[in-house]
């Protein structure tokens, strides 16, 4: 049996919104399915694609950025103050 030696690699620290930078934001989805999956722990898609259960008080945690700029594109449904953050 012999030993390999495999070359020096450089690893550079993944600054990306990756996975696991979702878990510090609070995310937007609809009003009711948040709702909904909180009584049922079905998770629900977020704006952003993040998939999850709602359980946490999102008013603890910064708003996702992917999440804010989709929701401030959205046309205007009228709903003031009905932003369906979590």
């Amino acid at each position: 049996m012999s030993t390999k030696i495999l070359p020096e690699q450089e690893t550079t620290p993944r600054t990306s919104h990756g996975d696991g930078d979702h878990e510090r934001f609070a995310h937007y989805a609809d009003k009711h399915k948040i709702t909904e999956s909180m009584v049922t722990g079905t998770p629900i898609r977020a704006l952003c694609g993040k998939i999850w259960v709602p359980s946490r008080d999102p008013k603890k945690y910064p708003v996702c950025p992917e999440c804010k700029e989709i929701y401030e594109g959205l046309p205007s449904g009228g709903n003031e103050g009905d932003d369906g953050k979590q």
